[in-house]
């Protein structure tokens, strides 16, 4: 068997403010990782942590994200899959970070997802909706509906994962370099 992982994030902000309020949960945003450390992780989302009205599909940098966010929390949960879904879901998310500027935040679907009509164009994805879309690819099915539905509140209701890791991402960076560099304090 193999993992991979849902790093689910809580920052602030405008826009997150008003996901929270539909969502009701603390962690509004949902990204894709091969690893513990979100050392290779995926999301659509801010193409740059500093600046919201740009999104897309990005390969996510948690220390970019920790300087734009030094009050962001983490929870990270492991999910167990096969070797082989695990290798479908690494070539899909490489294969599209290959191809990221074709992907963008799907803007003109939100109003359909808060209605409760599956929508999609091409393309177009919020962050769970993405992640749905290439589990589902992979044979995970995380919510009885169709991909463009999913919310990350989902995910975070979803069984079969366990949870890992829950603390600022200032915690995570120290953590992982510790483990990487066997850094014992100071900054990375």
């Amino acid at each position: 068997m193999a993992y991979i992982y849902l790093a689910f994030v809580d920052t602030p902000g405008l826009f997150a403010s008003m996901i929270h309020r539909y969502l009701k949960q603390k962690y509004i945003h949902v990204a894709l990782s091969l690893d513990a450390e979100l050392e290779e992780t995926y999301s659509v989302g801010r193409r740059n942590p500093y600046v919201p009205l740009i999104a897309g599909f990005e390969r996510e940098n948690k220390r970019s994200i920790l300087g734009a966010f030094p009050t962001a929390e983490y929870m990270i949960c492991r999910m167990e899959v096969t070797e082989a879904q695990k290798e479908q879901i690494r070539e899909r998310l490489r294969s599209d970070y290959q191809k990221r500027f074709h992907f963008h935040y799907a803007v003109i679907g939100l109003l359909p997802l808060v209605m409760g009509k599956a929508f999609y164009q091409k393309g177009h994805f919020t962050c769970s909706s993405y992640v749905a879309k290439v589990l589902e690819e992979a044979g995970i099915v995380i919510a009885d509906k169709h991909f463009s539905l999913v919310t990350p509140k989902d995910f975070y209701h979803y069984p079969e994962k366990t949870c890992i890791f829950e603390g600022t991402l200032a915690e995570l960076v120290m953590r992982s370099g510790v483990k990487k560099y066997g850094i014992i304090g100071g900054s990375l």
